[in-house]
């Protein structure tokens, strides 16, 4: 596999450097009806994945070397440009800089055996080449409506997924106040913000697309290690 080329993101002639990727998993009610549960949590699921694993479009995407059901979670997602702690949610929106599409590949058959066992998802989120990421487009609030952005997914032209922000349990402000409680955002961190229903399996040969009217489409095509 090609060592993958260092990532910056440029924004209104700013850069920024990719620092931390934090996702937000049980963040649509049909989704977590999909994965068997049917208990909303009562705070932000919060896992992370290293920055290591972001794949540009267009780039090869391998599948992985271990697990056998790689699943496809299309999601929104921020990038912050200025640090902030204990952010209100009134202040919450002047802390990204940019928005775009992500996937949050996940191998669920390695997740299934690990939530059995009580142990953490690292392997199953957080493996090589897992968060396959579109282009940032600069945040606009007036030509971008984080409470009400409907964005899609399809494999090889068939619709598999079809979200609208305005789904989520946790919408945009309170992921950002419930983060920056936990942690200091910093200019570079990314927020993965969930995924709706719809998802399902990717194997060799496939094509995914995410798209958004607004922010653009992104592809990716995968192939054997």
């Amino acid at each position: 596999m090609e060592k993958s080329k260092a990532l910056q993101f440029l924004i209104n002639n700013q850069s920024f450097d990719p620092f931390r990727i934090f996702c937000i998993g049980k963040n649509y009610d049909e989704h977590i009806k999909e994965l068997g549960g049917n208990q909303r949590p009562s705070e932000p699921v919060v896992f992370m994945k290293p920055v290591s694993s972001i794949v540009p479009p267009e780039d090869i995407l391998f599948y992985p070397c271990y697990g056998a059901e790689l699943h496809h979670e299309a999601e929104m997602v921020l990038l912050i440009g200025k640090e902030g702690k204990d952010i209100s949610e009134e202040n919450a929106y002047s802390h990204i800089v940019g928005v775009t599409l992500g996937l949050d590949l996940t191998l669920r058959d390695v997740q299934s055996k690990l939530k059995k066992s009580g142990l953490p998802w690292e392997l199953s989120k957080s493996f090589e080449q897992s968060a396959p990421l579109g282009h940032f487009k600069a945040y606009d609030s007036g030509s971008i409506d984080l409470e009400n952005l409907s964005f899609s997914c399809c494999v090889n032209g068939d619709l598999r997924q079809n979200g609208n922000t305005g789904d989520m349990i946790f919408p945009i402000k309170s992921l950002i106040k419930a983060l920056s409680g936990w942690w200091t955002l910093r200019p570079g961190d990314i927020i993965f913000t969930g995924t709706p229903s719809g998802v399902g399996p990717l194997k060799i040969g496939d094509k995914i697309e995410i798209q958004n009217s607004d922010i653009g489409s992104f592809s990716w095509e995968i192939t054997s290690s």
